[in-house]
């Protein structure tokens, strides 16, 4: 997959945009979101991936070993239900009215505008909203 591609925005204004990069990496580079709010949204993607809640339109091919390694210890299926328990927790920590931005952002990979515009929120709202959200999954995580 092509890492770079340029958009047209509007009629006069073309960027280019990294497809590889999360909308939360997004907020981070340009200093809208700290280190440890970041972290904490790492955190949770990590775990939201881990625990395959996302849609899976293909095979999954990082379980499969062919070294006949151990790993961490943890079998597939174990490693994915702790790391839905993590998740659960994780969010209900958050609390409800923040953890919907925190996962359309985090682990949707939804732009925060489209988070705003889908969940009827005015414009620029949201990211308030998000940093509260991150705030509260720092504390959950216990990050310094």
């Amino acid at each position: 997959m092509q890492e770079l591609v340029e958009r047209t925005i509007g009629q006069a204004r073309r960027v280019t945009v990294n497809l590889r990069e999360s909308p939360l990496g997004w907020l981070r580079a340009r200093g809208m979101v700290d280190a440890r709010q970041f972290e904490a949204g790492e955190r949770l993607r990590g775990d939201y991936e881990t625990a395959s809640l996302g849609p899976s339109v293909t095979m999954r091919w990082d379980r499969m070993r062919v070294d006949g390694g151990g790993g961490d210890g943890l079998d597939p299926t174990t490693a994915q239900i702790a790391a839905k328990r993590r998740f659960d927790e994780a969010v209900g920590a958050v609390g409800r009215g923040l953890n919907d931005v925190l996962w359309r952002v985090v682990c949707a990979n939804e732009a925060l505008p489209s988070a705003e515009k889908a969940m009827g929120w005015p414009a620029r709202s949201g990211r308030l909203v998000l940093t509260l959200a991150l705030d509260r999954l720092g504390d959950h995580y216990r990050l310094a």
